[in-house]
């Protein structure tokens, strides 16, 4: 199993004082040979929270969500570019969780 977690990523077209956030994608991590409960994935979240989100007056990326899945699974990216380009240039990220 691993764990997945996707984000939403959002861009200021305005300034620091007057903000025009826009949402602009995001962004799909993976933490391979994830072995434990949702509890323990909650845990995992919060503890790579910091590698994977950002907030300054420009830019900014949240996590949406996450879930326990297959080793086997792909993205929706993912999937994608394997139908269209025959290959995956662009896989989601891997983080490490000790």
């Amino acid at each position: 199993m691993k764990l997945h977690i996707w984000t939403q990523d959002q861009e200021n077209y305005g300034d620091e004082d007057f903000a025009r956030w826009k949402i602009k994608g995001g962004e799909d991590f993976f933490v391979p040979k994830f072995k434990g409960s949702d509890t323990d994935a909650t845990m995992a979240v919060m503890a790579l929270r910091e590698k994977i989100e950002c907030d300054n007056p420009f830019f900014r990326r949240n996590i949406l969500g996450w879930a326990i899945v297959a080793d086997d699974y792909m993205t929706e990216f993912e999937r994608s570019q394997l139908e269209y380009d025959g290959k995956i240039m662009f896989p989601a990220t891997e983080l490490a969780f000790a």
